[in-house]
């Protein structure tokens, strides 16, 4: 660590750099380590004197204070998810609508399930609660949609009676159609563009602001090589979309990166069978795609991110991502960075194993620290599975405590880390400003979110720090799935919370 808070680089003394694998069996111990002896663990390494406690806390209270005043002048979801939260009858309902209007094939069980959920909330009592336009607009919505279907049940018998059902069922159709498209417009809040083209042209707004993009294609894992193919092609086509945007590349060093957008690809999205116990195959098939992909971002000077995916594919993701490291084509380049979930029990070995990585390359890896986003589906894949514990925390303090182990192990080691360390959380902003005083290092939000929280870390002089949005670009099949996602990780905040 350098003192005054310069980078410090790989000198082209020592020895060179060596492309054995490096063994991941530390990783492996820690799948399902109990969870009170590893939490005794990072509590030690998380811990801050009471002279950093102090200035964390007061520093978060400044950015919720800052956050409270400008959450009407942001509005968007940040808004809806404060009048809508996830601990309301109505918050519940609209996540059960996102989640089953996915899955329902036919329309008179999509208007059963639009009758019973929507006829059953109190909506007029969140009219005008909030000062956001779309907040208002859809509870509007809402609350005639509610009245619609609460009409065709209490409408009783005799000829009026009839007329009102027949008003209400056919009204259902437009019901059904105007529920999608609520589903739609509140998922197009989370995204920043149908198309890569128009995501870059939306960026514009947060480049003005100081904000860097990553751009995260949507799309779930890849079923078919059809899909594997499809998938590629568009990781591609925003490379050169992305670095034609950005302009030419500059020098080729971490500094440089980092001041430009970047592409995050997940692996899944690349090969069908993405999976434990087909490493020879991936090997074979997916890294010479991914490694064109890698090529090209080179050429236009972008870095990528592999990004985090569910806890039984981290050792294909670990293998892959070295093997991507070694490839001759990219010696000495800094573009290739890995996200590490720190809700996960290996999230502290596998930053171990990524430091001895970076250290026979002899280069630096931009680590994207997330907390996580399937915890319900990790715990019920333990359950069905019928394993003797979990992969992950079970209490959100404890993928607090991780966190923040975590980033006190990244922000140690700038040589071997660029750290781009992702939150919404204010207390988490405050510590790691704390903790990496002047290092280089940069904050990172979700595209939709964290918007007013934010505002603070970009623009005030005294807490100036690089900050990255992670973005996603897709059409409607695409961002539905990934709104639920959202909308669970909202949902677990609340229930882990509740369990602690």
């Amino acid at each position: 660590m350098v003192a005054n808070g310069a980078r410090e680089t790989w000198s082209s003394a020592g020895a060179a750099p060596t492309s054995a694998p490096l063994p991941r069996d530390e990783i492996s111990e820690f799948h399902l380590r109990d969870e009170a002896r590893l939490v005794g663990g990072l509590i030690e390494r998380a811990v801050y004197t009471a002279d950093e406690r102090q200035r964390i806390a007061t520093l978060a209270e400044r950015l919720v204070g800052a956050a409270r005043v400008g959450r009407t002048k942001h509005g968007g979801l940040d808004a809806f998810m404060h009048e809508y939260g996830l601990t309301s009858e109505e918050g519940v309902t609209l996540l059960c609508l996102a989640e089953a209007l996915l899955r329902i094939p036919d329309a008179d069980t999509a208007d059963a399930l639009i009758d019973e959920r929507v006829g059953s909330g109190d909506w007029e009592r969140h009219l005008g609660h909030s000062e956001s336009l779309l907040v208002n607009a859809s509870t509007f919505g809402l609350m005639l949609t509610g009245r619609i279907v609460r009409l065709g049940r209490s409408a009783g018998s005799g000829p009026g009676a009839v007329l009102k059902r027949l008003v209400a069922r056919s009204g259902e159709p437009v019901i059904r159609q105007a529920m999608r498209q609520a589903v739609r417009i509140l998922g197009d809040q989370f995204v920043l563009g149908r198309n890569i083209e128009s995501a870059i042209s939306n960026a514009w707004e947060y480049e003005k602001q100081g904000y860097v993009i990553s751009y995260d294609m949507l799309g779930e894992a890849a079923r078919t090589e059809k899909d594997a193919a499809r998938y590629h092609a568009r990781y591609a086509t925003a490379i050169e979309a992305v670095g034609k945007s950005a302009g030419a590349p500059g020098v080729e060093n971490i500094e440089t990166l980092t001041r430009r957008p970047g592409i995050s690809i997940k692996l899944s999205a690349l090969h069908p069978r993405f999976e434990p116990g087909k490493e020879a195959r991936l090997e074979t098939e997916l890294l010479p795609d991914l490694l064109e992909l890698a090529r090209l971002a080179r050429a236009r000077g972008l870095a990528i991110t592999i990004d985090a995916e569910e806890q039984d594919r981290l050792d294909p993701t670990l293998m892959i991502f070295e093997r991507l490291l070694h490839a001759p084509e990219l010696a000495n380049w800094p573009g290739i960075g890995i996200a590490v979930q720190a809700y996960g029990k290996r999230a502290v070995p596998v930053l171990r194993w990524l430091k001895r990585l970076a250290e026979t390359t002899r280069r630096t890896i931009p680590v994207r620290l997330v907390k996580g986003a399937y915890w319900d589906s990790e715990i019920k894949l333990a359950q069905e599975r019928g394993l003797p514990g979990y992969p992950v925390f079970t209490a959100k303090t404890h993928t607090d405590v991780s966190y923040l182990a975590c980033m006190r192990f990244l922000l140690g080691d700038t040589r071997a880390f660029y750290p781009q360390l992702a939150t919404h959380n204010a207390h988490t902003i405050a510590a790691a400003h704390v903790a990496g005083g002047t290092l280089s290092f940069e904050m990172q939000r979700l595209h939709g979110m964290g918007e007013a929280l934010y505002e603070d870390v970009v623009s005030k002089s005294g807490l100036a720090r690089r900050c990255r949005v992670y973005a996603p670009v897709g059409a409607h099949e695409d961002l539905l799935a990934y709104l639920v996602r959202r909308l669970r990780e909202r949902r677990q905040h609340v229930v882990r919370q509740s369990s602690c």
